[in-house]
């Protein structure tokens, strides 16, 4: 099996409660809870809502998120809104990204 697969939660997908992987993951829909991977990529879509911590290796965030990110890299994109602290090695931010917290990066 190929260590590249990705899941996908689609827009339109509401989930309540701790999401767990190992791979790689691309949400648009709305989740309330954790998520969470020790090595995986999680991608928030645009269209995504998310009301939780998340815990990854990288987290590429486009859409909405309130709670906290822990992970190695964290990349806002230009219409990124976070509400939550950030703790990571890495932190990238385009222009036009919102981030409302503190940061943690080293």
């Amino acid at each position: 099996m190929s260590d590249t697969v990705t899941n996908f939660l689609a827009s339109g997908i509401e989930i309540t409660g701790t999401i767990r992987f190992q791979n790689d993951m691309h949400i648009d829909g709305k989740i309330d809870g954790e998520i969470i991977s020790d090595h995986g990529t999680v991608t928030i879509g645009e269209m995504a809502a998310i009301k939780g911590d998340i815990t990854a290796g990288d987290v590429r965030i486009y859409g909405h998120v309130e709670g906290k990110i822990a992970s190695e890299r964290c990349e806002l994109k230009r219409q990124a809104v976070l509400h939550g602290d950030v703790t990571t090695r890495t932190l990238s931010m385009e222009e036009g990204a919102q981030l409302k917290g503190r940061t943690e990066i080293g």
